[in-house]
């Protein structure tokens, strides 16, 4: 799923660099998701049930999180 790179790939060259251990745990535990949860949760179909994958979906989709 091209769009799906493209999100991640921005994400991994501007973020990533700057996030905490949390921070990148957590991103390489959305990495580990599989391609239709991930395109539900980067769509806002769905919400993650865990604070920190929730937090990065967010933030992937370019939104501060609350």
């Amino acid at each position: 799923m091209r769009e799906l790179d493209v999100l991640l790939t921005n994400y991994l060259e501007n973020q990533y660099p700057s996030l905490d251990e949390v921070g990148k745990g957590a991103f390489r535990r959305v990495l580990a998701l599989s391609d239709p949860d991930l395109m539900n949760y980067l769509l806002g179909r769905e919400t993650p049930a865990d604070q920190e994958i929730a937090c990065v979906v967010t933030r992937i989709r370019g939104k501060t999180p609350t």
